[in-house]
C-alpha cells in the first residue's frame, strides 16, 4: 500500500534543498509552526545550556494576531516591542523566526527555527500550509510527533507508544503535492512581501 504522506516528505526534502536547511517539518499553517517551535523550547527550563528562561517572548507589536496567540497557547507570555521589520523577525530570546513574508533560496540561518507560511497570499502559496526549517536532529523527532497527535509516523495507533501530548496539524498530502509542483518552477530569488497594515497588538487587553 502506498504512503499517502509521501508527497509531504518529498516537499520537505525539496524545501531543504531550496532553503539550505537540514530539516523541514511541514505543518498545516505558519501559526502552528510557531506554536510547535515555542512548545519545543518551553518544555525545558534551560536554553543554550545555562541560560534560564521564563517563557517570555518579545515580538513586534505590529504583526499578525495569531503570533502572540501561538506563544500563549504554547505556554508562554508575550511582551511587545517597537520594531520596523521586513520579511522576518525573531521571537526573542529564542532562535525562532516568523518568516511568513519571506521565502527565497538559501534563506536558512544556521541553528535557527524559521517558520514559513504557504497561505494563498504568500510567495509559495496554496490553500494553507506552513513549515519549520531547522538543523536539530533531536528537535526533528519531537516536532514530527508533536504535529501528528503525539504519534510515531508509519506506526499504527495500536502498535504505538504514546509518551507525549501532540497536536493535529499535519500538512494534507494534496496541499503538499501542489506546493511541490509550484516550488519546482519558483524563481531562485524572491523579494520579501510587504507588510500588511497590522494593528498595534499591545493595545489589546487580551494580550496583557
Amino acid at each position: 500500500m502506498s504512503n499517502p504522506h509521501q508527497a509531504t516528505r518529498d516537499l520537505e526534502i525539496a524545501l531543504c534543498g531550496y532553503t539550505g536547511s537540514r530539516y523541514a517539518v511541514a505543518t498545516n499553517s505558519c501559526t502552528m509552526a510557531l506554536l510547535l517551535s515555542c512548545a519545543y523550547f518551553f518544555k525545558t527550563p534551560t536554553f543554550d545550556g545555562v541560560k534560564k528562561l521564563d517563557n517570555t517572548v518579545t515580538i513586534p507589536k505590529e504583526t499578525y494576531v495569531s503570533v502572540p496567540q501561538s506563544i500563549i497557547q504554547a505556554g508562554g507570555k508575550v511582551e511587545f516591542s517597537s520594531e520596523n521589520w521586513k520579511g522576518q523577525y525573531r521571537l526573542k530570546p529564542y532562535p525562532i523566526w516568523d518568516c511568513a513574508r519571506r521565502f527565497t533560496s538559501d534563506m536558512y540561518l544556521r541553528m535557527q527555527f524559521q517558520c514559513l507560511s504557504f497561505h494563498t497570499s504568500k510567495i509559495l502559496g496554496d490553500t494553507q500550509g506552513g513549515a519549520i526549517l531547522h538543523d536539530d536532529p533531536e528537535a526533528d523527532v519531537w516536532l514530527r510527533k508533536a504535529r501528528f497527535d503525539g504519534r510515531t509516523e508509519g506506526v499504527e495507533p495500536k502498535d504505538d507508544n504514546f509518551d507525549m501530548i501532540g497536536w493535529h496539524c499535519m500538512m494534507s498530502p494534496d496541499v503538499a503535492a501542489r506546493l511541490l509542483l509550484k516550488l519546482s518552477v519558483l524563481p531562485a530569488h524572491n523579494r520579501d512581501l510587504p507588510n500588511s497594515e497590522y494593528p498595534d497588538l499591545s493595545k489589546y487587553e487580551v494580550f496583557k
